[in-house]
């Protein structure tokens, strides 16, 4: 089970901090519903306080995520050691979605780099915070960041994104609404 802990020590924060990949996991309340699982590269997340984190969210191929939270909040984030002493951390905690126009975008989004493409901002609230060994995760050498994401929200555009959230954003694979989509 590894160990628990009610909010983020200055040693997580620490382990946070050197990772260069993170993964989120959602689902929806339905039992028929698919369980969401992706990975989150750049420099896209913030250590907010002990029991907050957010990270800035790229317009992708679906919007899983947002429609799970804004469904019933559940979300995990987990970050495992490639390089260095082996390591699994989990925070587990309720999301909120924070759409660019909103108090809450102007709030956060200047603690961000700004990245082209970015959709929304995923807010979570971390209740617990889990620990486990990570002795089965492979060593992997980090070779930089892909452009690939970014030079093709830049060849899109402000219109050509918009589009593309209307056409591919609005809903989920399981048909649920998203938060985005509402303003679309």
């Amino acid at each position: 089970m590894g160990k628990q802990f009610e909010s983020i020590l200055p040693q997580h924060e620490d382990f946070i901090r050197q990772q260069h990949l993170f993964f989120v996991g959602s689902a929806p309340l339905s039992a028929e519903g698919h369980i969401n699982l992706s990975p989150k590269g750049h420099d896209a997340l913030r250590i907010l306080s002990p029991n907050r984190v957010a990270y800035l969210d790229m317009t992708g191929s679906g919007n899983e995520t947002s429609a799970h939270i804004d469904e019933n909040g559940r979300i995990t984030v987990m970050f495992c050691a490639f390089e260095g002493l082996p390591n699994i951390l989990r925070l587990y905690g309720t999301g909120s979605v924070v759409l660019p126009g909103s108090p809450e975008w102007e709030a956060l989004y200047p603690l961000f780099d700004p990245l082209p493409g970015a959709r929304q901002i995923i807010d979570v609230a971390v209740h617990k915070v889990q620990t486990s060994c990570g002795y089965a995760v492979p060593f992997m050498t980090y070779a930089g960041e892909r452009d690939t994401l970014k030079r093709w929200a830049v060849q899109k555009g402000e219109d050509g994104l918009k589009a593309y959230w209307q056409e591919k954003n609005k809903r989920t694979i399981d048909g649920m609404p998203t938060p985005l989509g509402r303003t679309l």
